[in-house]
């Protein structure tokens, strides 16, 4: 089935609703599904039940905050993340991308930027293309026909391991983990 190849949701986790509005209404003229969480722990919930290929994590948060949320994300995904607070110091931008942060922005920031960015980071990342593909997708597993890549959930290099290990050197819990949202 041909499809457009920007498949899958972003997730906008941001308190501030003007913001989380803007940057949805900027993606979504962009041809990108959205949700939003405007606490740490609706962003976990949001993310285990849609299985977002990317999302834009504000750290100041009602709950938990952006920190622990991109902390709790890398023990089970590679999902990209982009943050976008107004922390604007070096040592915050620094701590953001060692944590596992694809990108850094800091507020105020240009919608326009901001979208262009998250475009280039899913063109490395394989989840999207110019040109329109041959796109499968069922219950988190996505496979791109022309391509030859197949994404389960959004973690693709774990996928690539089982493939590569053929299930050796994982452990039973870590592939439950991944395996029970399907």
């Amino acid at each position: 089935m041909a499809s457009s190849a920007i498949q899958g949701k972003i997730l906008i986790v941001e308190d501030d609703k003007k913001t989380a509005s803007l940057v949805a209404l900027y993606l979504e003229r962009e041809g990108f599904q959205t949700i939003t969480a405007y606490d740490g722990q609706m962003a976990l919930e949001l993310f285990y039940q849609h299985v977002p290929i990317f999302i834009i994590l504000d750290l100041m948060l009602p709950l938990m905050d952006g920190w622990e949320v991109c902390r709790q994300l890398r023990r089970v995904s590679e999902v990209p993340i982009l943050m976008l607070t107004a922390r604007d110091d070096e040592i915050d931008r620094v701590a953001g991308l060692t944590l596992g942060a694809d990108d850094y922005v800091v507020k105020p920031f240009s919608p326009r930027e901001l979208v262009a960015r998250v475009k280039a980071i899913l063109r490395r990342e394989n989840l999207i293309s110019i040109q329109k593909t041959h796109y499968l997708e069922h219950k988190g597993l996505a496979m791109d026909l022309d391509k030859h890549k197949t994404i389960l959930n959004g973690l693709r290099r774990l996928y690539n391991q089982i493939i590569l290990n053929g299930y050796r050197g994982l452990y039973n819990k870590t592939l439950f983990i991944v395996l029970q949202g399907i």
